[in-house]
């Protein structure tokens, strides 16, 4: 069901991701505060992981500290873990690097916990790409440099917290420097969510905040009311269809989507290149799957078809790639499917052709026709939220 919704997608005040962190940051020493401090009944728990120093107001544990049910956490295999350093200060000058990983590994660091909704921030050690799983799923996908940090909503049903950190990139480390597991609610239910799943023009890059390059679902937060949804970024550079669908990704929104929630699908890019061998009509095919699997939960799936290359303009000074990236296909799909469009593609290249050549190539990195920098970004997320808004797309539970 849809219906319009005014104000829940906007244009931010240019300080809100300013006045978001400080919030956070105060609610954070607050916390450090109030000893014994409950959250909805189950204490808060703060986590500083290598045999390094421990900061005050935190627990200290080690790659040797197994799981045990007195103290209720510890790593189920701690002979997989190791203690290691990490190139930051405080929690983040030491951590513990996961040996076996995958989402699927018993190699987790495991926290008993009341059930309930739990917001749970990382902070990685020294890693050049990883990804954060927990329950069996990816949670955080493709966090890049040493000491990245993140947060992520989990339902608790099973009276514990399974996590460990895996590959976004084989043969690199996967290390945990910092945890924090608060809970937010005492019902194990997600708050409703805008899924997004694309490639490296949608993705979120590190640090969050003050990232070179962005990724129009990194910057999608911006213009969307917090108080409607939370946004859950599954974006990956590089992904195609395929991938997305049978690597793991999707398999995330399957476990959480649920009636009220929106699953944006932007895909195309790299199914186009022939070293991914995936013709039109297969991609179709698996788009037209990934919609039927996410409208099976209840949720609301939108397509939106990619942006251009920042060079896509005519000697008239109209920008357009409209037969780029299999987006007939998308199109198409949408129609089959009677499911929502942001046609991104003919959005995006309105606004270049209306900025003019030169302020498009600045809304891209330097030497890159195709990757947005975090100013980019911040366009793209902008018109993907005014065409939400303008569509009246809102999934709402059936009565």
């Amino acid at each position: 069901m849809l219906n319009a919704s005014p104000g829940v997608f906007r244009r931010p005040r240019p300080d809100t991701f300013a006045r978001v962190l400080l919030g956070t940051l105060l609610a954070g020493a607050m916390g450090a505060s109030l000893a014994g401090d409950e959250s909805y009944g189950q204490r808060p728990y703060r986590f500083d992981f290598g045999n390094g120093p421990v900061e005050p107001g935190w627990i200290g544990v080690r790659a040797e500290d197994a799981y045990a049910p007195e103290k209720g956490y510890g790593f189920n295999t701690p002979e997989q873990m190791s203690n290691v350093a990490a190139a930051g200060t405080g929690v983040a000058s030491d951590a513990v690097r996961f040996l076996q990983f995958g989402t699927k590994s018993s190699n987790t660091f495991n926290v008993d916990l009341k059930p309930g909704l739990y917001r749970i921030s990382v902070t990685l050690g020294n890693t050049s790409r990883a990804s954060v799983a927990a329950e069996g799923v990816y949670q955080v996908i493709n966090m890049t440099g040493n000491n990245a940090t993140d947060a992520f909503e989990i339902p608790v049903t099973d009276g514990q917290l399974n996590l460990l950190v895996t590959e976004g990139r084989a043969g690199t480390p996967f290390t945990l420097s910092a945890l924090e597991v608060k809970r937010v609610s005492p019902k194990p239910e997600t708050s409703p969510t805008i899924w997004v799943g694309g490639d490296s023009t949608v993705a979120n890059y590190y640090p969050l905040a003050t990232s070179v390059q962005g990724g129009w679902g990194q910057l999608l937060p911006d213009y969307v009311d917090a108080r409607s949804y939370q946004i859950r970024n599954i974006a990956s550079g590089g992904q195609i269809a395929r991938g997305f669908r049978d690597g793991g990704q999707l398999e995330t929104i399957l476990k959480y989507s649920k009636p009220g929630d929106l699953f944006l699908l932007e895909m195309g890019i790299n199914d186009t290149n022939p070293k991914n061998e995936t013709t039109e009509a297969q991609f179709k095919e698996i788009m037209r799957d990934m919609v039927r699997q996410v409208a099976a939960t209840g949720a609301t799936p939108v397509l939106v078809t990619p942006q251009g290359r920042a060079t896509d303009f005519n000697p008239e000074g109209v920008h357009s790639s409209t037969g780029r990236w299999y987006r007939r296909a998308t199109l198409a799909l949408a129609q089959e499917e009677g499911v929502p469009l942001v046609d991104l593609n003919v959005l995006s290249s309105a606004y270049f052709t209306q900025i003019g050549p030169e302020a498009t190539l600045a809304l891209y990195m330097a030497g890159d026709s195709l990757h947005p920098n975090r100013a980019g970004a911040a366009e793209l997320a902008r018109l993907v939220a005014e065409d939400l808004e303008r569509q009246g797309i809102r999934a709402v539970a059936p009565d």
